[in-house]
């Protein structure tokens, strides 16, 4: 008896969190050896997130 095909699954979609985490991480520590660990954080985490809604953004519809 021939085993039924499986559909084929769906690409995960890529993952941005790692995007909002080196933001942090980076802005964190530039902002940090220019004196302003906080501001720097705070942009840091704000391209992370811009950098994650981008890649959200671009493959929503797949």
């Amino acid at each position: 008896m021939p085993t039924p095909r499986s559909s084929p699954t769906p690409p995960s979609p890529p993952a941005g969190g790692v995007l909002i985490m080196i933001g942090a991480l980076g802005g964190a520590a530039i902002g940090f050896a220019v004196g302003q660990a906080t501001p720097g954080f705070l942009i840091g985490i704000t391209l992370g997130i811009l950098a994650a809604l981008a890649i959200w953004w671009r493959h929503r519809t797949r």
